[in-house]
């Protein structure tokens, strides 16, 4: 991509559209289209046919999506998937009717079986059942990376996926009922601590195990794989290493401050026991992210506390 490429970002104001934006401008990219849901309903088939065409543009990331964590996606299967594939049909196919020149689709992890061998690689999709809890965004983020490969197969279209591992950062979702783990625990230390409350309760056992990657680190590689990767087949994003939730529950706790005690529940859900990416395919093209753990939850609490002080 040129720096003066026109590049769509759709969901430029959620976690990963906001990071996306923060990079591009940071290396001088000057003309980025990211339109609010305000200016540009996704889920309006009519409504994106005209603002391809009005735009002709030359390149898009597709990171808006309807995405929660374990508690939303479980309660809202319909609407996860619902949602999705009409949000990604529109942008892809407008993509492609609109003579786009590369368009990269951001999946899930959550694509694989959910009781897939760790770490999961690529050739590991659709081998086995998926977890329940997020059936639906799953099947809606493989008919994504599936509409883009017959494209790619088809027409000749250069729409490659990539699948990341659990995100999280600057601009998370700090929500009691849709956000991720990180953003939730936060958000719930955060507030024990302020209102002196002597207990959190954590989701689950402790011992699920999962692999998290700092959203800046993701926007950086999804501009690698713009400019460098150029296969049909979707590849794998992430830290390539993970952590027990007790022990991200620990080190949350440190970070915020927080000095009362944690209860983990094991009659709540915590998913699949483990979930590890294998990214051996990223890291043979010659990327790797730069955020550890530990800095990058300081960095995301910090900008927590600007917002909620």
């Amino acid at each position: 991509m040129n720096k003066d490429s026109r590049i769509l970002v759709t969901g430029g104001r959620g976690l990963v559209g906001s990071a996306l934006l923060r990079t591009l401008r940071s290396q001088n990219f000057t003309n980025i289209l990211a339109p609010s849901r305000e200016d540009l309903d996704l889920m309006n088939t009519g409504a994106v046919e005209r603002f391809f065409k009005e735009h002709q543009l030359e390149y898009v990331i597709a990171a808006a999506a309807r995405a929660g964590g374990i508690k939303a996606s479980g309660t809202f299967p319909a609407e996860f998937l619902y949602e999705n594939l009409v949000i990604q049909n529109n942008v892809i196919w407008q993509a492609y009717r609109s003579n786009v020149r590369k368009l990269l689709f951001l999946g899930s992890s959550c694509i694989y079986p959910g009781l897939a061998p760790q770490p999961m690689k690529e050739t590991d999709l659709l081998t086995g059942p998926f977890e329940p809890s997020n059936e639906g965004y799953s099947i809606a983020k493989i008919a994504g990376l599936k509409l883009c490969e017959y494209l790619y197969t088809q027409f000749e279209k250069e729409f490659i996926s990539c699948m990341p591992c659990n995100l999280y950062g600057i601009g998370d979702y700090f929500d009691h009922e849709r956000g991720h783990v990180i953003a939730s625990l936060i958000l719930r230390m955060h507030e024990a601590k302020k209102n002196n409350i002597p207990e959190v309760v954590v989701w689950g056992s402790g011992n699920a195990r999962r692999e998290f990657l700092y959203v800046d680190d993701l926007a950086d590689a999804l501009l690698f794989l713009m400019n460098q990767y150029h296969q049909k087949e979707f590849i794998n994003v992430g830290s390539g290493t993970d952590i027990s939730i007790h022990d991200l529950a620990i080190l949350i706790q440190q970070i915020v401050g927080y000095e009362g005690k944690l209860i983990f529940d094991p009659t709540k859900p915590e998913g699949v026991p483990r979930k590890l990416l294998d990214v051996s395919k990223m890291h043979t093209l010659g990327w790797s992210p730069r955020t550890s753990i530990e800095e990058g939850l300081k960095k995301t609490y910090a900008d927590f506390q600007l917002v909620h002080s």
